[in-house]
């Protein structure tokens, strides 16, 4: 077993790694240019939205009041009329990257902490390189990728999306794996 605090090199060194491959598939990369297509009307649809003054949110529309509400003929018809969506509204105007940066380096910071404390739990001093690779990875590559398959199941978020978005995961989970199967204790 070895403690997290023998281990805060490969946590930061991971995180630092997974920090500039990703900005490196974000910016330069192709899979991520079509996640979010333009809509052909949008300034229509800017317009349309505009006046109401929608606080910064999570929405689901059409969305019921109460489970009865649901069943009610009026309900049922806005449904069948659509359109159906789920959408995040962000705050106006132009947004600095820096929190987004600071977010994201903290969960890196959090997820190979984790994996970190799962592999020194199972792992002692000295283990080899693939043992630490199985365990550092596996823990890391759930933490990236096992929960963004809930949105396209329960919010139909684009399986393509999804799919590159779990690839993503898995290199960053191979870049935290190989980083502790190096730096691991002997």
């Amino acid at each position: 077993m070895v403690g997290i605090r023998g281990l805060w090199l490969p946590i930061v060194l991971a995180s630092v790694i997974v920090f500039v491959a990703s900005s490196i598939i974000h910016m330069l990369m192709p899979w991520h240019k079509g996640d979010y297509p333009k809509l052909d009307n949008e300034d229509k649809v800017l317009d349309a939205l505009r006046p109401l003054n929608l606080p910064p949110g999570d929405y689901m529309l059409p969305r019921p009041g109460t489970a009865a509400e649901m069943k009610s003929p009026e309900f049922i018809e806005k449904v069948n009329r659509g359109p159906k969506l789920v959408m995040t509204v962000l705050p106006n105007g132009m947004q600095s990257m820096a929190g987004n940066f600071g977010g994201w380096i903290v969960y890196l910071l959090v997820v190979s902490g984790f994996a970190a404390y799962i592999t020194g739990r199972a792992l002692p001093s000295g283990a080899n390189y693939l043992q630490v690779f199985r365990f550092a990875g596996a823990s890391a590559f759930l933490a990236y990728a096992g929960a963004l398959w809930q949105l396209s199941i329960w919010y139909r978020r684009s399986l393509r999306i999804t799919v590159v978005s779990t690839l993503d995961g898995l290199i960053y989970a191979l870049l935290t794996a190989g980083t502790f199967g190096w730096l691991w204790p002997r």
